[in-house]
Parts: structure tokens; C-alpha cells; sequence
């Protein structure tokens, strides 16, 4: 997927819902110094400088999910402890549906604390129950998700192996999702994948795909043969095997293999890596996105997660400048209807000043580029609004553009005059001048003011409308129609 499309995308997510069930947690984080060893033994003394808690397990899918914009319902098995409690009043903090939260008495509410110094892990301590829910639990757990499941456009498992996830649940979960007609997707763990039969897509680790498929993965040949094994044997849509350093490879129900390379510069810390891959691409199935573009953009966000320390949380921002450095050159300046709009209510506050311009810019010629810079020496930023390929249709008739969209779109990034690009698809761009609101609305050619599309809008809250002529005799037509004189009769 290009900038543009990811953009697209997660300019989607706030309008999306998903419901996460599995095991929930508390991530506790104890920061400290050290620089002395005990007296009493030989361990480290850790000065203890700031503690932090967070929602960890499949909170922490929840944590990526929030951090992307998502609507999202929880469903789970807290214990009847303080710690179940605090959960349950951050989820609520933080506008997360509780509905599916069942309290089970006697039982411990994971919390799993950590103890760094100098961005160095030292010690972790759990306290949790790892026994399997009771089928008084798992009943009222089922009816709960099918409750909850209207609305939401997948659901996501996340496994950790503490007794909430039974074999029962899971079936049901399964048969939730099937009869709602969304994915299921599952973050596994575990020895015996049989519990997964009927989910949509799994995403084990290395290590997880090669404990359960029985096969020692020592090269790509034999990740291969556990990837298939596990997809054919689950009868999944598609299995994605994450590898850490290496990125991750999809196995397709079609038997397709794509393999992605990691998208990390720099690893710090891998946990919740898992986490954030399985809320990305649990949405992006959700927003009907492809199993491997929905791939593709959970890689670019695994490897922005694994630079920071500790279970962390990607932003869309983050996502979109990584995805542009791929193509710095022009990817940075193509945007979005609503991320453009953003932008430039940023801009405006900085007190700049906007010139927006549009046309289709087939076959780009001297006289655009002397138009154009013109247009940008009005005002501090220059947008340009690029007819779609179907608008031009539309316009001009069935055998133009002679260029497509988005190679037009880069050809008109990399001018310099050109701080952001943004194609329309109406046959008028009345409807994207409202949304980005210019200071100044450029018009060339033998236009008179009162007949350039948007001007009443644009003097309505202040704005203004210039006219720039262009060059004598430089036209697409007249390009077009040299080619052919010359070419004729050859």
C-alpha cells in the first residue's frame, strides 16, 4: 500500500468498531536507578524514581486500538479484586464499552510488574489465576459477546493461557463471528491449535508456529512447511507468522506466500509487538482491507512499536511518516481529504497564508509550471486540488487521462512550487474547497472572477480569488496534437 491509501485507511478507523475478548491485565512499570549491589545479597539495589500502570494482555490491544481512534467493546473474566476493579475504571476512563466484563470471586487479576533501570529490564513479578473459567463464567461470557457483537466489524482474540479462553468460548467466539459475518482473529498460544478450528486468522510468533505444528524451523523452507501445515490443518483464511527481526511471511488460502520484510530501524523492546500487530490487522480486515495490505500496515506499525520501551502504542501519524519516508521525495506531500484538512488548520494557526489551485494536469507542460509558481508566490503554501482519473472522464470524454492519477499526482509533487497534493473525484472541487478553506482560490486562464468555481465560498469567510493567465499557445490539446501531426503518417 502507498501513503495515500494507508491514509485513506486510517482515516476510516474512527468510524469502525471492534470487540477484543481475552485476558486482561495490569502492566505494571517500576522505574529506578541503580548503582549499588546489596549488602544482604548480591543483587542490584534499584532506586525506585517513577512507577507507571498501564493496561497490558489484551488491554494492550485495546491501548492500540484507542491509540488508532477505534470504537471498541472489551469482553473478559476479572477477578473480584482491587486490581479487577482499577482495570475495569481505566477501560472506562479511557471510553471503553465494559458490558462484556463478567468478575469471578476468588479469582486474581493479572498484574504483571516490571522493575527497569537504565531502559534495562531487571526483574518481572506476575500475579495472576491461570485455572480455566467455570462453565457458569463461560456461559454468561458468550451471551455477552453475542450482545455485544452487533455493530462491530471484527472481532479480535487475544490469548495469554490464563483460563479465560476455553475451548467451549472459543467455539462459540467462533460461531459468533461467523454468524455476524465478520472476522475472527487470534493472537494464539499454546501447544494444541485444535482450540482455533473455525477462527478467520491467526498470528503466532516463530517460536508459537513451530511448538504448535510440531515442525523445528531452522531455515525457510521449514517456516514455510510450519505455516502451511498450520493454515491447512486450521482451514484458516490466512495465517501470518510474525518474525521479529525478519518481518513476517502471510500463508493465503489461495497458497499464496507473501513474505514482508521488518520495517524496524531500531529494536528496543518486542513486547506488545504481538498486540499491535493483531489490532492492525484486525481492523484493517475490519475496514475491508486485504489480508496483506492489512499486513502491510501492521509491519510498518510492529517496527515503530519495538523502538520504544516497553508494551507501546502506534499512532496514525507515526504510521504516515514512516509509510512517506519510503518515497520522501513526493509520498509526504500527497494527502488525504480529512488529514490534509488537519494540516492545514495547523498552518493557519501558524498564521499562514493558503493558495489553493486544481485542474487535471495531463501531460504536464511549461505552462503549468509557470502557472503554478506564480500561484504559490501569492501566499505561503500552495495546494493543488488533481481531477480523479474518473472526473476527467467525466470532463473530457472516455480517452483521457492519458496519465492516471497517481503517477500524475507524484509528477506534480515533485515540483517545488507544490507543498501538497490532493486528488478530488466530484466533477467541480466546490465540495474540497470547503473542506480545506484557502486564503486565496487561483483560477487560470480567460476565467472572469465571478465564474470560478468556489468564490462565493472562499470571500464568504474573508477569502479571495486571483486570476493567473497562462503562457500563449502551451496547452495539453496542443501537445496532444503535435504528437499526432508529427507521428501521423508513420
Amino acid at each position: 500500500m502507498d501513503r495515500v491509501a494507508i491514509e485513506s485507511f486510517l482515516a476510516r478507523i474512527p468510524g469502525l468498531k471492534a470487540l477484543v475478548v481475552g485476558d486482561l491485565m495490569l502492566d505494571e512499570y517500576v522505574w529506578g536507578r541503580t548503582e549499588r549491589i546489596s549488602p544482604e545479597a548480591p543483587v542490584q539495589v534499584v532506586d525506585v524514581v517513577r512507577q507507571d500502570l498501564r493496561l497490558g494482555g489484551a488491554g494492550n490491544v485495546v491501548n492500540n486500538l484507542v491509540a488508532l481512534g477505534c470504537n471498541i467493546e472489551v469482553a473478559g473474566a476479572l477477578g473480584d479484586d482491587a486490581d479487577g476493579r482499577s482495570l475495569r475504571a481505566m477501560l472506562e476512563a479511557a471510553g471503553i464499552g465494559i458490558d462484556g466484563l463478567v468478575f469471578a470471586p476468588g479469582r486474581t487479576t493479572s498484574r504483571k510488574t516490571r522493575i527497569l533501570a537504565s531502559n534495562q529490564q531487571m526483574l518481572r513479578i506476575d500475579r495472576e489465576s491461570k485455572n480455566p473459567i467455570g462453565a457458569d463464567l463461560e456461559a454468561q461470557l458468550a451471551e455477552r459477546i453475542r450482545a455485544l457483537v452487533d455493530g462491530c466489524q471484527v472481532i479480535l482474540v487475544s490469548d495469554y493461557l490464563k483460563g479465560v479462553l476455553t475451548e467451549g468460548l472459543l467455539r462459540e467466539i467462533f460461531a459468533i463471528g461467523r454468524a455476524a459475518g465478520i472476522p475472527v482473529v487470534v493472537d494464539p498460544k499454546g501447544s494444541d491449535y485444535r482450540k482455533y478450528l473455525g477462527a478467520t486468522l491467526l498470528t503466532p510468533n516463530r517460536k508459537e508456529a513451530q511448538t504448535a505444528s510440531g515442525i523445528a524451523i531452522t531455515d525457510e523452507a521449514s517456516l514455510c512447511r510450519a505455516g502451511r501445515a498450520l493454515r491447512d490443518s486450521l482451514r484458516l483464511e490466512a495465517l501470518v507468522l510474525t518474525r521479529s527481526e525478519e518481518g513476517m511471511s502471510l500463508f493465503l488460502a489461495d497458497g499464496r506466500e507473501v513474505h514482508l520484510p521488518t520495517e524496524a530501524r531500531e529494536v528496543f523492546d518486542v513486547s506488545g509487538a504481538g498486540d499491535t500487530v493483531l489490532a492492525l490487522l484486525g481492523i484493517g480486515l475490519g475496514a475491508g482491507l486485504s489480508v496483506e495490505q492489512s499486513a502491510q500496515v501492521a509491519n510498518l506499525a510492529a517496527g515503530i512499536v519495538v523502538a520504544k520501551v516497553g508494551t507501546s502504542t502506534v499512532s496514525p501519524d507515526e504510521i504516515l511518516d514512516v509509510a512517506g519516508r519510503r518515497h520522501a521525495d513526493t509520498d509526504l506531500k500527497i494527502k488525504g481529504r480529512d488529514l490534509l484538512g488537519r494540516v492545514l488548520e495547523r498552518e493557519r494557526e501558524r498564521g499562514k497564508r493558503i493558495v489553493f489551485t486544481n485542474g487535471c494536469f495531463d501531460l504536464l507542460h511549461v505552462g503549468h509550471v509557470k502557472y503554478l509558481q506564480k500561484a504559490r508566490n501569492l501566499g505561503d503554501l500552495l495546494v493543488l486540488g488533481l481531477n480523479s482519473d474518473a472526473s476527467i472522464r467525466r470532463l473530457k470524454g472516455p480517452k483521457r487521462p492519458l496519465i492516471g492519477e497517481e503517477e500524475r499526482a507524484h509528477l506534480m509533487a515533485a515540483l517545488k512550487c507544490i507543498d501538497y497534493v490532493v486528488i478530488f473525484d466530484e466533477d467541480t472541487p466546490l465540495e474540497l474547497i470547503g473542506a480545506l478553506r484557502p486564503h486565496i482560490l487561483v483560477k487560470g486562464g480567460d476565467y472572469a472572477p465571478e465564474g470560478v468555481v468556489g468564490k462565493e465560498l472562499v470571500e464568504s469567510y474573508g477569502g479571495r480569488v486571483e486570476i493567473i493567465s497562462f503562457v500563449d499557445g502551451k496547452s495539453t490539446t496542443n501537445v496532444i496534437e503535435r504528437i499526432l501531426e508529427r507521428y501521423r503518417d508513420e
